[in-house]
């Protein structure tokens, strides 16, 4: 993978590509990886699969669900997906802060359960 290829700014814009800027090859991925984590300055410490673990754990602090984590990540199984709702304190003060303003608003009404 050339360091210096650029990539068109799209949507669907690739985020590794070939040196010709195709998509890569599952054959010869393993060189282009090598030769980008290097070239990045990157320890041989971090895997390919560490890449789609960060970006799937901050989808999911981000609040993807599980199911749309699932169909990011191509699982057929909600125990597949649940490996990266990993729970953060950042995100747990987040939870904690919205329930206090939904009790403070009057949102957290209607759940039914003090009308038994």
């Amino acid at each position: 993978m050339d360091a210096h290829t650029a990539v068109p700014c799209s949507a669907g814009s690739l985020v590794f590509v070939g040196s010709q800027g195709e998509q890569l090859r599952r054959s010869n991925f393993r060189d282009d990886w090598v030769k980008a984590r290097k070239a990045a300055g990157v320890t041989a410490e971090l895997h390919f699969h560490d890449l789609r673990h960060t970006g799937n754990t901050l989808a999911s602090t981000a609040g993807a669900s599980t199911r749309e984590l699932m169909t990011r990540m191509g699982h057929s199984s909600f125990r597949a997906a649940l490996i990266y709702q990993h729970t953060t304190s950042d995100r747990d003060r987040a939870i904690a802060d919205l329930l206090g303003t939904m009790i403070r608003e009057g949102g957290g009404e209607g759940s039914g359960h003090g009308d038994r």
